[in-house]
């Protein structure tokens, strides 16, 4: 299946950019690119992508107001997106995640976790580049359980892998560090997000970090 994706991104570079490598891959085609929020808002609606590639600050309207106005998680052809930026400001990526962004990379990050963010949005799932996830998501304040609901609620497994998560490990990676298969992954995340109620990894990430899961060292 061929994954579409719109890149909405102020600078020509910058999409020139993100359109060389991901065009490079036989399972993602590039169906867009907007110079702005309002126009990705506009693009998005009239191409119906997988995924919409998204920076935040634009003119106009910037990427976190676009992604406020594009169809909900749930509805008819509603594209996940995966915030691109520069800008690793704290409050710019607690209002993503809490207004469903599915992945945050920082835009050096490189090609290859560029192209695994697009396919891990597109499955479903969601990639937080390691540089910020240590950073950001360690601060976040949610209404969380307790540690002892925690441990309770979590096998001993599913705790591994969920701090690994939380640390920015993609779904091999995970699978390499507990000597297990990637489906086995799979079915660990999935029965993790029932337990948790999250949405997706970033959450469950989020919720590692809000519950001290996780060394803030």
């Amino acid at each position: 299946m061929t994954i579409r994706v719109l890149i909405a991104d102020d600078q020509a570079m910058v999409r020139a950019g993100f359109v060389m490598i991901l065009s490079a891959e036989d399972d993602i085609e590039v169906v867009a690119e907007a110079a702005d929020g309002l126009q990705a808002v506009e693009l998005a609606e009239r191409h119906r992508p997988d995924v919409v590639l998204m920076d935040i600050r634009m003119p106009g309207l910037d990427g976190l107001e676009a992604l406020r106005h594009l169809p909900r998680a749930g509805t008819v052809s509603a594209p996940k997106v995966v915030i691109a930026t520069t800008f690793d400001d704290d409050e710019y990526v607690h209002r993503a995640l809490h207004d469903g962004a599915s992945g945050f990379l920082i835009k050096d990050s490189g090609p290859a976790l560029l192209v695994e963010a697009i396919r891990a949005a597109a499955s479903g799932e969601a990639l937080v580049s390691p540089s910020i996830t240590v950073r950001l998501l360690r601060g976040l304040n949610r209404a969380v359980p307790t540690r002892r609901t925690v441990h309770s609620a979590l096998s001993a497994r599913e705790l591994d892998l969920v701090r690994l998560v939380a640390r920015g490990l993609t779904n091999a990676e995970i699978a390499t560090e507990l000597s297990i298969a990637v489906g086995t992954v799979k079915t660990h995340l999935g029965n993790v997000q029932t337990k948790l109620s999250a949405r997706n990894r970033v959450e469950i990430a989020a919720w590692a970090w809000g519950t001290g899961l996780v060394d803030r060292q």
